[in-house]
């Protein structure tokens, strides 16, 4: 029984380190600063 636990334990322990991890992962990749768009209306500039 007490092996059961541990492998419980180890089991969370790697799901909740694996999903602040693909959070963390998810929150580099957006992107920051400026986009700038040429179109039909003219340059158009936005803060990001």
């Amino acid at each position: 029984m007490n092996r059961n636990v541990l492998y419980l334990a180890i089991g969370l322990l790697v799901a909740i380190t694996g999903t602040i991890g693909y959070k963390l992962y998810q929150e580099r990749q957006k992107t920051t600063g400026i986009e700038i768009n040429i179109g039909e209306r003219g340059v158009s500039i936005e803060k990001k």
